[in-house]
């Protein structure tokens, strides 16, 4: 999902959100991204599958349009099959797709993901209207509710140290099931609290899970992961490898400091010693940024 290529993103067109004749007459030359329920989509020989309005029922989420004016729909609902198109996960398929595509199938799935969360009130339960193409949700009193994103921050922790014994400290979450007993490992993460800036948020995560405590925060970009709604905010940051790691055995099941030599090796699969973040993943760029020294 590296946001890089001549694909331009899409304009969002917000103003187009609340013109039903133009939306009616956008959807009948649109392409739709369709998202089955689990929330996989088809994917091709030349990436993700778009399908022309025609047969395509379910609610219609506007997304934009692209640089030639042709709109584009997301609908949540089992996809028509397509030859030589299997149904994939963004994170299975997302460092692979071209830009667009990887623009497109993340911000459907997140705002599928929103309506799923709010087809119902919070305050009283009552069913909710989706409104404005699917950019708001109405309560039966007025009340409006907008798709959410929740910032979350994801860090690489280094000891500033150039060449191959320069080390980061990866961490293995609980929930993470070692394949063939080989475990993987990332980098630190976690959610900006209320009141809180996103680098406060760095060094506590860090604190909190690890035990260390962190300095010279540098921001490097952002990654929307609609797993459910988050956004990925990616910083460096620097330790000292000779404070002791203490984990919170409720988030991570262990963490360690690797040498640049260890991560390298694993990353041009020299080495099974451990696993890497999948590819498609902001965790993977901050790990082969400082694997390159630019960090």
């Amino acid at each position: 999902m590296t946001d890089t290529g001549v694909w331009p993103p899409l304009d969002r067109a917000a103003h187009r959100r609340s013109d039903p004749q133009w939306l009616a007459e956008a959807w009948e030359r649109a392409f739709v991204v369709v998202i089955a329920p689990d929330g996989r989509s088809l994917i091709g020989p030349a990436g993700l599958v778009l399908f022309k309005a025609a047969g395509i029922e379910g609610e219609r989420l506007f997304l934009g349009v692209d640089d030639t004016g042709t709109p584009y729909f997301a609908v949540a609902v089992e996809p028509p099959p397509v030859d030589d198109a299997a149904l994939k996960h963004l994170w299975e398929v997302g460092a692979d797709l071209n830009p667009r595509h990887a623009r497109l199938f993340a911000q459907a799935l997140g705002l599928i993901q929103w309506h799923n969360d709010y087809r119902f009130s919070p305050m009283t339960g009552e069913p909710t209207v989706m409104e404005q193409a699917g950019w708001v949700r109405r309560e039966a009193n007025g009340e409006l509710h907008f798709p959410r994103t929740d910032p979350a921050v994801i860090m690489l922790v280094h000891d500033g140290v150039a060449g191959p014994q320069g080390r980061a400290l990866l961490g293995s979450g609980v929930l993470w099931v070692p394949t063939q007993g080989i475990r993987r490992y990332s980098t630190l993460a976690g959610f900006v609290e209320p009141g809180e800036t996103a680098e406060a948020a760095v060094a506590r995560e860090v604190l909190e899970e690890a035990g260390v405590h962190v300095t010279q925060m540098k921001y490097f970009g952002s990654q929307p992961h609609p797993y459910p709604r988050s956004l990925m905010l990616g910083f460096f940051a620097l330790a000292n490898p000779d404070e002791p790691v203490s984990i919170d055995p409720g988030e991570l099941a262990d963490a360690r400091w690797f040498t640049r030599a260890e991560i390298a090796a694993v990353a041009e699969r020299t080495s099974d010693a451990f696993r890497l973040p999948n590819r498609s993943s902001i965790a993977y760029r901050l790990i082969t940024r400082w694997l390159a020294g630019e960090s």
